[in-house]
């Protein structure tokens, strides 16, 4: 960028995206940060105070929590969305929530270019320009860790903090804590560093959102949870009596009672969108019991071929998010199936949670297209069973052929 331009960069206040506001300041440009409230632990007033400090001329923080559940994590519990069969995308879903609403503040700002700290390696730069594209083609895009001159400068970590400690900007870096780890209301992530060796264990002092299941309660924690068209509408403590049903505070009990119990902990190898694989390890307590208990109502309430056909698509919504193309024209046609076959998804799932499991109890609902007299080996339920005889042969023919054909080639 060699003319001063207008910036709003996605600000975390760590050391990556402080030493980048500081670098576009001192390169002329004027600089806007805006950082996403996605239920993180970090002070926000204090992000706000550093990014003044450090040379932005506005900063912005904005609270998308609510959003983030409603409008990101239930469409991805609606089509039970699952990468590589394990992974639950806390970061995939926040990724298009984040850069959307960086662009909001862009044209409200009426800035030139859109900037992010992702690194080259990873999946993240690709959703947010992804995003970037998809909702604002005729902003420019700065991505410092793929610039040569900025690379030029910083090599990495240790050349960060030098340049860190010259322009007094503050930091909190620490070798005690050897990884990285991305933190909001759906998950925590972890990864790099010492997690690099995937041989290696996680430390137990890593994870916070979860217990050990050996110092999870010796007590089973018995829940109910109430769907309706697919989506979570409510919670309740068959021990306790809490209950909950406004989804960010159903979700956070979820989380809260889920961690307690050990719930939601993950460690693989995926593959990243650029091709590299990677190992990483997270904590998703609310996702894996609303993942198992939403999956089981639709055994009861889901018709066999429209289930069947709906799974069929999961792997391919699950690359969509995880790649970034949550804006997609390829993703609204299939977010349009996906939420039409919740259409009779309705009713309530009783489970149980011990020690890092989530145990199905029951399942009820006023949409069943289960029929127990129809079901059961003691009772006709109106079934002729001499039918049986002639759909088995139909249905067998084409076995007697290939049968008969390989006798015949002896």
């Amino acid at each position: 960028m060699p003319e001063p331009k207008k910036i709003v960069l996605a600000y975390s206040g760590g050391l990556d995206t402080s030493v980048i506001l500081h670098w576009l300041v001192a390169q002329g440009h004027q600089v806007v940060t805006y950082t996403a409230n996605l239920g993180q632990d970090d002070d926000m007033e204090e992000a706000i105070a550093k990014a003044y400090k450090v040379g932005a001329s506005q900063a912005y923080v904005v609270d998308l929590r609510r959003e983030f559940v409603t409008d990101y994590i239930f469409p991805a519990v609606r089509a039970n969305a699952i990468y590589e069969g394990r992974y639950l995308m806390g970061t995939s879903l926040a990724r298009p929530l984040t850069a959307r609403a960086q662009v909001d503040i862009a044209r409200k700002e009426k800035a030139q270019v859109l900037a992010h700290g992702a690194t080259g390696k990873g999946n993240d730069q690709v959703r947010f320009e992804f995003t970037f594209q998809a909702l604002a083609p005729e902003m420019g895009i700065y991505a410092p860790w793929r610039d040569p001159v900025f690379l030029g400068q910083f090599q990495g970590r240790p050349d960060m903090l030098r340049y860190a400690k010259k322009h007094d900007i503050p930091v909190k870096a620490t070798r005690s804590k050897p990884w990285s780890s991305d933190a909001n209301l759906m998950h925590i992530s972890y990864e790099a560093g010492e997690l690099e060796d995937p041989a290696r264990p996680p430390r137990e002092s890593m994870f916070s959102m979860t217990r050990s299941p050996k110092s999870a309660p010796n007590r089973e924690t018995a829940l109910a949870i109430d769907f309706r068209d697919g989506n979570p509408v409510g919670v309740r403590n068959l021990a306790d009596g809490t209950a909950k049903c406004d989804p960010m505070e159903l979700f956070a009990y979820l989380n809260q009672v889920g961690g307690v119990n050990a719930i939601g902990r993950e460690d693989m190898v995926e593959n990243r969108f650029v091709g590299i694989k990677s190992r990483g390890v997270y904590e998703t307590p609310a996702g894996a019991i609303l993942h198992k208990a939403h999956r089981d109502l639709e055994g009861i309430t889901m018709d066999r071929e429209v289930m069947h056909l709906r799974d069929s698509l999961i792997p391919r919504f699950a690359e969509l998010v995880y790649y970034g193309l949550w804006f997609s024209p390829e993703m609204a046609l299939l977010r349009g199936l996906m939420d039409g076959s919740q259409r009779y998804v309705t009713g309530t799932v009783t489970l149980g949670l011990y020690k890092g499991n989530v145990t199905i109890k029951g399942r009820t609902s006023p949409a069943a297209l289960y029929d127990q007299d129809l079901a059961s080996m003691d009772r006709s339920g109106g079934f002729d069973a001499t039918d049986s005889t002639g759909f088995i042969r139909i249905n067998a023919h084409r076995l007697r052929a290939s049968a008969l054909r390989a006798a015949k080639a002896g």
